[in-house]
């Protein structure tokens, strides 16, 4: 099976390639990819800004929709209650039409440097990123 090609019943959750990459990277300070809509099934739309907890870490994630991408932001601090900056931050998106995220996506699509594999239950999904990141970096 291919990397980039999944059918629609076996392509990982977004939030399975989440969790595995925070993992596979051992729960670094922070990080940011972008991962394709037709490589996952979107079981966090409509999330913006919320709690993840992975291992012995809890992140704050900054998630958006950047079509053709989902675009993740994780920072590994305490647990916080993010119900007002969720619910503002997708009403913001709603009032630019999401004109702004489109315009992010396409964008990312001829800025993107690097990328790598995490590894799934329904196989490997490619994740993106505008530079390599040094893992465990706290900046």
């Amino acid at each position: 099976m291919s990397v980039a090609h999944f059918s629609i019943f076996s392509r990982p959750t977004a939030s399975e390639v989440l969790t595995a990459y925070l993992a596979q990277c051992n729960e670094p300070p922070w990080t940011s990819y972008f991962v394709k809509y037709s490589s996952v099934k979107d079981d966090q739309f409509g999330m913006s800004n919320f709690n993840w907890k992975v291992g012995k870490s809890n992140y704050q994630i900054l998630r958006t929709g950047c079509f053709p991408y989902i675009k993740y932001h994780c920072s590994k601090k305490k647990a916080e209650d993010l119900n007002y900056s969720d619910k503002f931050m997708r009403v913001i998106k709603v009032a630019n039409l999401g004109i702004p995220c489109l315009m992010y996506g396409l964008a990312a699509t001829m800025l993107i440097r690097h990328t790598e594999i995490v590894h799934t239950s329904k196989g490997p999904v490619t994740i993106y990123f505008l530079l390599p990141e040094h893992k465990g970096s706290i900046y």
